[in-house]
């Protein structure tokens, strides 16, 4: 079902979040704790900003495990940033190929998803069909994430030529929801979709806990918010902020044992993250 991880706030060593807590990223990619399966080797990647060079993010990804990388585990330690997405791969639509692998990006977006539309296929050609041709043609794998990525480019950039907020964000992924769900039922798709999902532009992050059938538990998504994340001898946790300073960090397993450090996102629940670095939380559930 895949594993994610969404970072915004003070400049930070990937490193921190990707290997050294208890229950790091890279360790949910072969012990993932809130999983049946709790196996994620099909892949990973890192989506990460450095605004002093570009807008637009450094994307790494690879087919081969995340915890038996050579290449990230030299280059995490020697990253640096404010921002990033991280995420590791359990393949259910689509081969294992980097085209498949998460964080997909388009200039300066990225999004991950952990979850899946069952019997994709279904809905695969008449949600290519709402596509405009840029966004169509932009495609390169074939998992059902890319796609709701692109239906979400779809809605959301011609709202974004110019100043836009996490608002504005949100209000394009709940429009790309009530595509999805229209389709799964134009198609006749009873099973439940799970569509956790975070999309960042390295300024502010939106993501949401999600499934489509009310009756149904979504997959976990928490958050930490304080002045930074910091690792001392393998013992990490948020430190409390400070005014002027604030980090937040979503993910889809708590990364320690320290339950005052984390929170649940509500079901059906977007989280945003504000250039400011507010938060707020805000239901998904009424598509109208």
């Amino acid at each position: 079902m895949c594993r994610l991880l969404a970072y915004k706030g003070k400049d930070i060593s990937i490193n921190k979040l990707l290997y050294e807590p208890k229950n790091s990223l890279i360790k949910q990619s072969f012990d993932a704790r809130e999983l049946e399966e709790p196996l994620n080797g099909d892949g990973f990647g890192v989506g990460w900003y450095a605004h002093q060079l570009s807008s637009e993010p450094v994307v790494f990804v690879s087919v081969y495990p995340a915890w038996n990388n050579r290449n990230l585990r030299s280059l995490a330690p020697k990253v640096t940033t404010g921002s990033f997405i991280a995420h590791v791969r359990a393949a259910s639509v689509g081969n294992v190929s980097e085209s498949n692998c998460h964080p997909f990006q388009y200039k300066n977006l990225l999004m991950a998803h952990n979850g899946g539309v069952e019997q994709f296929w279904k809905i695969k050609r008449k949600l290519r069909e709402r596509l405009s041709d840029e966004f169509y043609n932009w495609i390169q794998g074939e998992t059902d994430s890319e796609h709701i990525f692109a239906l979400f480019l779809h809605h959301f950039m011609p709202k974004a030529q110019g100043e836009y907020t996490a608002d504005d964000i949100k209000d394009a992924l709940k429009q790309t929801l009530k595509d999805i769900e229209a389709l799964m039922e134009e198609c006749g798709i009873e099973e439940a979709a799970y569509l956790n999902l975070a999309v960042s532009d390295g300024v502010r992050i939106v993501a949401l806990r999600y499934v489509t059938d009310p009756k149904v538990k979504p997959l976990t998504l928490y958050y930490s918010e304080g002045s930074k994340y910091e690792c001392i001898e393998g013992a990490c946790h948020m430190i409390p902020a400070k005014p002027g300073e604030h980090s937040v960090l979503i993910v889809s397993e708590k990364l320690t044992d320290y339950a005052e450090d984390w929170r649940m996102v509500p079901d059906n629940y977007f989280i945003l993250v504000y250039k400011d670095l507010h938060v707020k939380l805000v239901a998904a559930r009424d598509l109208a």
